[in-house]
């Protein structure tokens, strides 16, 4: 397990720490339940060192990632970026990543645990290109700022003259006593707010400004516990748990956002041509919902079935705002997708009915 630069600063707020992909995260600071409301309501700030940050630099970087993920990395220009996927050769994803185009690298920001496993891939492929892939966390940190109040936070921390305006737009400053910062403007989770690229001797200084600027805003720190569960709300999936090795692009939805069919070539690019030229995807993640009464959240694997015959399977299970119900993820297949179809799972020796439901489910009233 690798320890956050800052762990002892989150010790002495209250920090609880929890383990992702091999890293330290905070996943709470004693109040999960008061964290999520400020970041449905307010502004909050999250620690998000923990994920995996590596630079491309060189004269052909472009062409060795444009060959390499799903969107089409020549399209950015300098200060924008893009959501990607790395895929197999069969199509099949090997990790969810935002690119953004700097102005004399690409940056890849992704979910931990991937950092070896990317790094290696990229240099596989350079033979004879300018190509040098950089793990940047030792140098830099990673601080986001999310919710309704999130632009006003941001703009009272003077970190840059002016804040991007569109969605993924990166400003960069020279800050004369942070250093090279950049700020980019990155809803996580379905919500307003900024990514905060920070060198890390500056980071603690930082952090402190930002936690004071949303206090003073009725917001606080926040743990990944309380952004996780606003993400599952919003029906947006999370590789490797609503999303892995074992699924298609376009089955978890991405197809809107991560994939260009115009570009040409890629890894797995095959594949997904064909399913848009020849057919839909067999399955794809819904949104679903069961009875509170079932006692537990069902697992991820636990098997969805109609009128007797397997048709998907769950991926993750959270209780709804209320308690009322359980909400859930998973896939469905095609012919069983549209909202109001029912279903069953089979847990507890008996069927507990599930329903298909529209996506983002809707959240809980404040």
């Amino acid at each position: 397990m690798t320890s956050s630069v800052l762990h002892e600063a989150h010790e002495a707020l209250g920090g609880r720490f929890s383990v992702l992909g091999g890293e330290e995260i905070v996943s709470d600071y004693g109040d999960p339940a008061a964290e999520y409301r400020a970041l449905r309501s307010a502004v909050a700030v999250l620690d998000l060192g923990f994920r995996g940050r590596l630079c491309l630099t060189g004269a052909d970087r472009v062409r060795l990632l444009n060959g390499q993920v799903t969107h089409d990395i020549r399209s950015l220009t300098v200060g924008s970026g893009c959501p990607a996927a790395f895929c197999s050769p069969k199509g099949r994803l090997v990790a969810d990543v935002h690119v953004f185009a700097l102005a004399e690298e690409l940056l890849l920001d992704f979910e931990p645990g991937l950092v070896d496993s990317l790094k290696a891939r990229l240099e596989h492929h350079i033979v004879a290109e300018d190509v040098q892939v950089v793990d940047v966390r030792p140098y830099y940190g990673l601080l986001s700022v999310q919710g309704p109040l999130s632009d006003a936070a941001v703009r009272s921390l003077e970190l840059v003259d002016v804040l991007p305006e569109a969605p993924l737009g990166v400003v960069h400053r020279n800050h004369p006593t942070l250093g090279d910062l950049y700020v980019i403007r990155r809803s996580r989770a379905g919500l307003p707010g900024f990514d905060l690229f920070i060198p890390t001797d500056a980071l603690a200084a930082v952090l402190d400004k930002a936690v004071a600027a949303a206090r003073q805003r009725g917001g606080c720190l926040a743990g990944f516990e309380a952004l996780d569960r606003v993400r599952f709300e919003s029906g947006i999936p999370r590789f490797p748990v609503d999303m892995d090795e074992t699924n298609l692009p376009p089955e978890a939805g991405l197809e809107a956002t991560h994939i260009s069919y115009s570009k040409g070539c890629y890894t797995g690019q095959e594949t997904i041509a064909r399913l848009r030229t020849y057919g839909q995807v067999a399955k794809r993640l819904c949104g679903l919902r069961l009875p509170a009464d079932l006692g537990t959240l069902p697992p991820k694997g636990t098997k969805l079935f109609r009128d007797g015959r397997e048709a998907g399977y769950l991926t993750s299970a959270r209780l709804s705002g209320g308690g009322g119900t359980i909400l859930a993820l998973g896939y469905v297949r095609r012919e069983s997708v549209a909202p109001g179809t029912a279903l069953v799972v089979r847990l507890a020796e008996r069927e507990w009915p599930v329903e298909v439901v529209p996506l983002p489910f809707v959240p809980p009233t404040l």
